[in-house]
């Protein structure tokens, strides 16, 4: 029987190849969309799940209660210590931090280098206990004692071949910042590309204490490290929590207590809070997505399956007349299912792995990911293997019951006798609803569309406040100080360089934690923070800042005295007028601090944020970018000699830069991946939209066929005909319209609430929604309906 059944199926659909092509290519376009997000859903899930004892190990975190709670992802330095050092029930605590803006260098054994980098993210101080916490798998060294003494590294093999190329990097020394050299003790293999911990070099934590001040590593109020625990088996995580509290009581005065909390998080939410990549709701959103998508093609093979049911009418009679019942047809139709779509899931399957190679392109250049290696191949995994196949049994009983049902409920007397209509396949109420919910879907995803691409467009066009244009900023990696007037003077003498100044951001920066300050006379701090800026005397200038009250920092003020406030920060203070602040003292970064002009305000953040309060200081030892300001037209080999003079007077330092305007265009990163995303689904979901008008307009041709002959023999022009269809897909956009239009304008309104600097959605956004949509109808069904509106009425009324 199911050879027979096999035969069969095989032979109608290569009948009917023509509409089983669009059935099996709607299908297939559903189900790489959904299996394209499944797939990245998953590896996102996948992140730091491979670490041994994960359901004991947790993360801890510290939130800054000040004006507002600021979370971060960091805990003080003496925490892990005195955590396994006091607490029985902890098994283990240690101690990770990133490593920014270093520079390593491979000595060539001449008082010179053979190769420097700089390096930043990718590296970091860690403890020995990282090895007992985390999976890490070795190649060379000892993990027990590979990290216990100061002035020891350990490489990934990518890292290893990038230093010593394939030498035998044990025993070979590397140079820390050209102030201390490191021992390679051991080789590991190179992290995977799903962990938060993609460190390619270790260095051991008893190295900091050499390269800071004295104190530093007992200091409560810093948040300088990452802190992991594991805790011993059998414990209770709540006596953690309470262990966290009472640190924090123990270490601080009670004031400075008030303005910490300690918190834990479970190991495997390394991905998804604080300084992760993938928020869960974001996830959860997508794989929401994901099955309308697939829900949108199973409609539509609904709707294109019924479409066809009056041309088995007599195959479904035959069949019933020499004995099938009604069990063996739906059997047989959802075979002929299961086979469409084993073509559909071959197809799809297809299409996404030729997708996957852009997904991780994006991820890579966009949310910053290790090489990212998502693959089709990732289904064969046995819990995602279980899910695909979820997946594919429930799209044929979704897809295939209700054609099979109605195909076989046929009367067969009627089906002989051709006297099947329409309504007896369950006439349009089922098919317009399906196409509806699909108009709504589509024009949901357009009303996005067209809100997020207006508001990147605005933000584009945001003004910062400051002059941002031909500015070229060149990284001062640590140690401070450089020698900053000879890098000035040099660089003043290249043709093309208009000026330089030193400063610690931009004036806006991704980088902009807040810091506490008291105001003239005060003995606490205020009740609001400001954002500081490290600058010299040409910052001023140089970013095209006004000086309204007061004057710029004087190039004798060597100590750091001055400091200068912006608009919002005196309003904030409630002084008035402005010039009154300036002569008064400010208590900022443990220094008594004299407040000698005020700024126009500018945007020293994303536009997330309003105007935020911004104090800059004249301290040059804080900088850490030098600004160059370019002529409009500067010669091409200007950048070349910017990086000779670095060379030549830093020869021990890694020359980075960067242009100021790609910095302020990374704000607008995660923006351009949601509007490529949604443009993606809107382009699938129109799609999908339109092969199910399709499947509607060949239904309502074969439903009405006798009326559309019957008016033409009265004289009915085309045009009357075409409003039978033009009137059917026109009700159904406005329902669909009525119900995606205050559902869109609700979910972009709370959208760009997150946007200080935002449009308002107006009415033109909704009006080009339903333009659009109409427009893409009428292309998608005009061809049909003008063929069946043309068509000789003697062959519609023979056919009845």
């Amino acid at each position: 029987m199911l050879v027979h059944y096999t035969i069969l199926s095989l032979r109608r659909i290569w009948r009917q190849r023509q509409v089983n092509l669009i059935r099996v290519s709607s299908l297939a376009l559903g189900l790489a969309s959904g299996l394209v997000i499944f797939l990245f859903v998953n590896y996102m899930f996948s992140f730091d799940r491979h670490h041994p004892h994960m359901e004991r190990s947790y993360w801890v975190v510290t939130d800054i209660i000040r004006e507002n709670t600021m979370q971060t992802d960091a805990a003080p330095r003496p925490l892990a210590e005195v955590l396994r050092r006091d607490y029985p029930f902890v098994e283990s605590a240690t101690r990770l931090e990133t490593v920014f803006g270093r520079t390593i260098g491979v000595p060539d054994g001449k008082n010179g280098w053979a190769k420097k980098f700089n390096e930043a993210r990718n590296v970091c101080f860690a403890e020995p206990q990282y090895f007992n916490h985390f999976l890490v798998k070795w190649i060379s060294g000892n993990p027990k004692t590979a990290l216990s003494s100061p002035n020891t590294i350990v490489l990934s093999e990518r890292y290893a071949r990038k230093y010593f190329d394939r030498a035998d990097p044990v025993g070979r020394t590397l140079r820390l910042d050209n102030r201390v050299d490191l021992t390679v003790t051991g080789i590991i293999e190179n992290p995977p590309a799903n962990t938060q911990l993609r460190y390619d070099a270790l260095i051991s934590y008893t190295t900091i204490p050499d390269l800071e001040q004295s104190g530093a590593m007992q200091d409560w109020e810093g948040l300088q490290s990452m802190c992991f625990v594991l805790l011993r088996e059998g414990s209770n995580p709540g006596q953690l929590a309470g262990t966290l509290d009472e640190i924090r009581k123990k270490n601080l005065s009670a004031e400075k207590a008030a303005r910490f909390a300690y918190h834990m998080l479970p190991l495997p939410e390394l991905n998804h809070e604080r300084s992760g990549m993938a928020p869960r709701p974001v996830l959860y959103a997508l794989i929401a997505v994901g099955l309308l998508l697939v829900l949108a093609a199973c409609i539509n093979y609904i709707n294109l399956a019924t479409a066809q049911a009056l041309q088995r009418a007599r195959e479904v009679g035959v069949r019933k007349v020499v004995g099938s019942n009604q069990f063996q047809l739906i059997r047989q139709f959802l075979f002929e299912t299961a086979i469409l779509t084993f073509f559909a899931c071959a197809m799809s399957l297809v299409l996404t792995q030729m997708a996957m190679p852009l997904v991780n392109r994006t991820l890579a250049e966009q949310v910053d990911m290790l090489h990212p290696a998502i693959s089709v191949l990732d289904l064969l995994h046995p819990e995602s293997l279980k899910w695909f196949l979820i997946l594919i049994a429930g799209i044929v009983i979704l897809a295939g019951l209700y054609p099979a049902w109605v195909l076989s409920r046929f009367n067969p007397a009627k089906a002989l006798a051709g006297q099947l209509t329409t309504q007896t396949v369950g006439g349009f109420n089922i098919r317009r609803t399906l196409i509806t919910g699909q108009f709504v879907l589509s024009q949901l995803f357009l009303i996005i569309v067209l809100v997020i691409t207006a508001q990147l467009r605005h933000m584009q066009k945001v003004d910062w406040g400051f002059s941002h244009e031909r500015k070229l900023t060149v990284w001062l990696s640590p140690p401070n100080p450089v020698p900053y007037d000879q890098l000035r003077q040099s660089w003043l003498q290249l043709p093309g360089v208009e000026s330089v100044t030193y400063g610690s951001d931009p004036p806006a920066s991704p980088y902009n934690r807040p810091a506490p300050f008291s105001y003239h006379i005060a003995s606490k701090p205020e009740p609001f923070e400001t954002r500081l800026r490290a600058a010299d005397e040409h910052y001023i200038a140089a970013f095209g800042l006004s000086v309204i009250e007061g004057r710029n920092f004087r190039p004798a003020d060597t100590t750091a005295q001055e400091v200068l406030v912006n608009e919002t920060l005196v309003r904030q203070l409630g002084v008035s007028p402005a010039s009154s602040i300036v002569g008064k003292r400010m208590r900022i970064m443990d220094k008594d601090r004299m407040i000698v002009g005020v700024v126009k305000d500018f945007r020293s953040g994303d536009l997330h944020q309003s105007v935020l309060p911004v104090t800059l200081v004249n301290d040059l030892g804080h900088t850490t970018m030098a600004v160059l300001t370019l002529s409009p037209n500067f010669p091409k080999t200007t950048l070349k000699a910017i990086e000779q003079v670095w060379d030549e007077t830093l020869p021990d330092r890694v020359y980075k830069a960067d242009h100021l305007d790609d910095l302020l265009g990374s704000f607008l990163d995660m923006e351009r991946l949601l509007a490529g995303f949604v443009q993606a689904f809107a382009l699938i979901a129109m799609a999908m939209s339109c092969i199910g008008l399709y499947g509607l307009v060949t239904f309502m041709a074969e439903g009405r066929a006798k009326e559309i002959g019957v008016r033409r023999v009265l004289g009915a022009r085309t045009q009357q005909l075409l409003w039978i269809f033009g009137r059917e897909f026109g009700r159904l956009i406005l329902i669909g319209f009525l119900v995606a239009a205050p559902l869109g304008w609700w979910l972009t309104g709370s959208w760009l609430q997150q946007y200080v600097h935002r449009i308002t959605s107006s009415a033109w956004l909704i009006a080009a929604t339903l333009g659009l949509t109409v427009l893409i109808t009428l292309l998608t069904v005009l061809g049909h309906a003008l063929k069946a509106a043309v068509e000789s009425p003697v062959k519609y009324l023979r056919a009845q």
